[in-house]
């Protein structure tokens, strides 16, 4: 990596996996540009980020709205050039899984706009320039089910199979040029999420619900970084149990 400079855009910057992969690069010396639908808690965590001494730059946007990237971009651009790095993770506003049996085209339909569509335009938009540099990299993190398929957990995981499919393609074609694309899937519940609020209200419900491991969004970035760092691998899966483990 050259001693330029480094900037990370973090897309879906919300509580959990987003926060702490800003955090983790600003801590590195990196400018961070969050972006998410709401402005208020960017300028929140802005402030936090500000307060640590971080460069921290709010952007707000619909990421469901992929007509929209080309406007978001330039603004993105105003504040810090092209990014060295940008970060994918948001979730669908309603992102509650359902059974295959009962999955219909319309509900894939809705998820692949801020799945698939907006990624792709977003990598249109930044991937040229890391390949002009010979440096970038582009990053994500979802959950374990876009790998294996599981009961019940249908919906939203087909949707990331294809961002999976899409971005192990990239990964092969850029390599070369020195942008690394990494993918981590967590099949785990990432502690200060909504997703980890709702799981833990079922169980203290006493309502049916796979067990699920619980995870620290800090102690994933750190993954997620020293991929980066380290340019490998492609991709994780954590826990690494997840993957062949029954789940009725």
């Amino acid at each position: 990596m050259s001693d330029q400079r480094k900037s990370i855009a973090v897309f879906g910057a919300g509580p959990g996996m987003g926060q702490a992969v800003a955090r983790r690069y600003g801590r590195a010396g990196y400018d961070v540009v969050l972006v998410a639908r709401r402005r208020a808690p960017l300028e929140l965590f802005a402030g936090e980020l500000g307060a640590e001494g971080i460069t921290a730059h709010v952007v707000p946007a619909d990421l469901a709205k992929p007509g929209l990237v080309a406007m978001l971009a330039e603004e993105i651009r105003a504040k810090i050039g092209d990014p060295t790095a940008v970060y994918y993770g948001p979730s669908p506003a309603d992102p509650e899984f359902v059974s295959a049996v009962g999955l219909r085209p319309e509900r894939l339909h809705e998820l692949m706009p801020i799945t698939v569509d907006t990624l792709l335009a977003l990598v249109g938009e930044f991937l040229p320039a890391m390949i002009e540099r010979g440096d970038g990299a582009i990053l994500t993190s979802q959950g374990a089910a876009a790998v294996e398929g599981r009961p019940r957990r249908c919906g939203w995981p087909p949707v990331l199979a294809a961002q999976r499919n899409y971005l192990q393609s990239l990964a092969a074609e850029v390599a070369a040029s020195g942008v690394y694309v990494g993918m981590l899937y967590i099949g785990a519940r990432i502690a200060g999420t909504a997703t980890d609020a709702r799981y833990q209200a079922a169980v203290a419900a006493g309502q049916p619900v796979p067990e699920l491991p619980a995870a620290d969004p800090d102690d994933l970035a750190e993954v997620l970084w020293t991929m980066h760092r380290s340019r490998e691998p492609r991709e994780t899966v954590l826990p690494e149990s997840f993957l062949g483990s029954r789940w009725e």
